[in-house]
């Protein structure tokens, strides 16, 4: 099959990503404009005339994707593609309402998941988390908000938070008025303190919050890879680690006794 991974282009904060991945999985990296449909099918244009893909790996929202089916004025996506995509003819990798699984709230529901699905018990406990949706989880939070970190559910990137023992008060009472606007769009848990790692910045090695998301690859066996995406909060003090939002990355070594 011809794969290709679709990226909303160089401006994106992950674009170095995509560029990795595509490069790594030695498939094509292309842009919403380097693709079009025909007869329900998703074609790649090339030096050597239209190549049909079989399978995108996509890194573009769900409402950029088609602007056909979704938000009229995207200019990241493929029109047509999601026509293509329900007549069968093309394999979106992570397929449209596969972001449900990002929405936070959704995270409170794992161990009862892992229970209903598998008949086990979590092996690793859930970080305490409060919904405000809850009357009494929002009780809770607001009567702690400086100590806690609330996010919206929908967030991403670590836009749209609050991480109060690093806030102002002006901010935290700002943010307040937002959470009582609407309780359901957030949730809150404990501010975890991160391990620290020495780091080269403006004014030489000092310390900077990190962490580790490894990757799992799920077939017949699971298998945890070695190594992972260390990311590090590139701003002092601070403990939002996305590249959008001024984070960065580490080389991970991975020392082994053979």
């Amino acid at each position: 099959p011809n794969v290709v991974l679709l990226t909303p282009g160089p401006y994106n904060s992950a674009y170095f990503e995509h560029a990795f991945l595509a490069d790594e999985m030695g498939v094509e990296l292309v842009k919403g404009t380097d693709l079009f449909v025909d007869d329900h099918k998703v074609y790649m244009r090339t030096p050597r005339g239209p190549k049909q893909v079989d399978v995108i790996y996509r890194r573009v929202d769900d409402v950029f994707l088609d602007p056909l089916a979704f938000r009229a004025d995207s200019m990241l996506g493929v029109p047509g593609l999601i026509g293509a995509y329900r007549a069968g003819n093309i394999s979106l990798a992570n397929a449209c309402g596969t972001g449900i699984a990002d929405d936070k709230a959704t995270y409170c529901y794992v161990p009862d998941m892992i229970r209903f699905y598998l008949g086990e018990e979590p092996i690793l406990q859930n970080v305490p988390t409060y919904r405000c949706s809850e009357p009494q989880d929002l009780t809770y939070v607001k009567e702690h908000l400086k100590e806690l970190v609330v996010k919206e559910v929908h967030g991403s990137g670590g836009s749209g938070m609050l991480v109060g023992p690093t806030s102002t008060k002006a901010e935290i009472e700002t943010f307040r008025e937002k959470l009582l606007a609407n309780p359901a769009n957030f949730i809150a848990q404990p501010t975890l303190s991160l391990s620290t790692c020495p780091t080269f910045v403006e004014e030489g090695i000092a310390p900077r919050h990190v962490d580790l998301r490894p990757f799992v690859l799920s077939g017949e066996r699971i298998t945890i890879m070695p190594g992972g995406l260390t990311r590090v909060a590139l701003r002092k003090g601070s403990l939002v680690v996305n590249s959008s939002q001024g984070g960065g990355t580490k080389d991970t070594w991975v020392l082994a006794d053979h």
